[in-house]
């Protein structure tokens, strides 16, 4: 059996998927390739489970990649048995008319060479079956977890509003106008009324690499929809990434390469700023580290100081938080799982509904 070589399963996984009909790319492959690097993807059962993670956005696509999966991996195991009896044969068609060489001499010209041209021998090659994988229909759920889709996080952030009346005065008030003329007895002029921005401000503070390497595709749909097709102003989000604890410094790029100190993001803070912070907080891997906690703790309370209205997103399933420190820091703040129902929670949290926050 031919050693276990993830870079190369990958990529011979993800030509036979876009033969049969996945939509995948570059980015995809790349994810992948991420995802291993992390640490994802030590065995081929943890591989596939990535890969399905990564690639399969439906119930039919999921029923295709286990026939796929499973195929790559009979042929891994069986080219080799199959390339060395073809090198065997190579050598014994042509040993036999050389053994016995014909008397050209004694020959016509026209003889000569018809007896030396040996006759082509036939062999049998090996033949596979093309693969074709059995239609199954199975409406049953995904094996694997998908957090949230885009299209739930832009209807879920235009909840977070907060309008402030400081345009043009410009928009009619259909009410106060027939107040007015009842008022007065007869109607003499509309009245307006300015018009409204959303002046909320959000910010979000983004866990990067190591085991938040899966959910970098929903991290980023986060932040786009945020910015580009929401109702609040761009300039009023500022998106900030740090690894696995926010502690003195966070970064403005996703590459972690320009600092920027706590202090100077709490600067442009204020009791009405919302703060949604997006980290698994140790719960992938399942660790509970002592020094984590206290460490997000003192973020968490450095944070209180300027506001309240703080939630915490985190991607992995709440019954993977038990036994490791997302299960302690859950008891510090609003923390939710990343679903729907888990962002409009946390929306309402940041927006200053159904507020109990645990520093309270």
């Amino acid at each position: 059996m031919s050693p276990f070589n993830p870079e190369d399963l990958i990529t011979r996984t993800f030509i036979r998927l876009r033969q049969s009909g996945f939509q995948l790319g570059v980015g995809e492959l790349l994810a992948a390739k991420e995802a291993v690097e992390g640490g994802f993807g030590e065995t081929p059962e943890k591989l596939a489970q990535t890969l399905k993670i990564l690639w399969c956005h439906s119930p039919s696509q999921q029923s295709q990649f286990d026939p796929i999966w499973e195929s790559l991996q009979v042929d891994s195991t069986a080219k080799k048995p199959e390339q060395t009896p073809q090198k065997e044969l190579k050598p014994e068609t042509h040993k036999k008319p050389m053994e016995e060489p014909p008397e050209i001499s004694s020959l016509s010209p026209q003889n000569a060479v018809t007896e030396v041209k040996p006759e082509p021998e036939l062999s049998s090659l090996p033949i596979r079956a093309p693969f074709e994988p059995a239609e199954i229909e199975d409406t049953s759920a995904l094996q694997a977890y998908y957090p949230i889709s885009r299209r739930s996080m832009v209807y879920n952030w235009r909840y977070l509003r907060r309008l402030v009346g400081d345009g043009p005065l410009n928009v009619l008030d259909v009410d106060a106008t027939i107040e007015q003329a009842i008022r007065q007895g007869f109607y003499l002029a509309p009245v307006y009324r300015r018009q409204e921005r959303n002046n909320a401000h959000l910010l979000l503070l983004l866990d990067q690499n190591g085991s938040m390497n899966p959910f970098h595709r929903f991290t980023r749909d986060l932040v786009e929809t945020a910015l580009y097709e929401s109702d609040l102003q761009p300039e009023k989000v500022d998106i900030f990434y740090f690894h696995n604890v926010p502690a003195t410094s966070v970064y403005k790029d996703l590459f972690l390469t320009e600092p920027i100190t706590l202090q100077t993001v709490l600067a442009v803070c204020d009791n009405q700023s919302s703060i949604l912070i997006v980290s698994d907080a140790g719960a992938a891997r399942g660790y509970r580290e002592l020094k984590r906690i206290r460490t997000t703790t003192s973020f968490l309370f450095q944070l209180k100081r300027y506001t309240s209205l703080i939630a915490w997103l985190n991607p992995m399933p709440e019954e993977r938080w038990i036994g490791s420190s997302a299960e302690i820091i859950a008891n510090l703040v609003q923390m939710y799982q990343m679903d729907n129902n888990g962002l409009s929670n946390a929306i309402d949290i940041v927006r200053g509904q159904h507020l109990h926050s645990p520093f309270s």
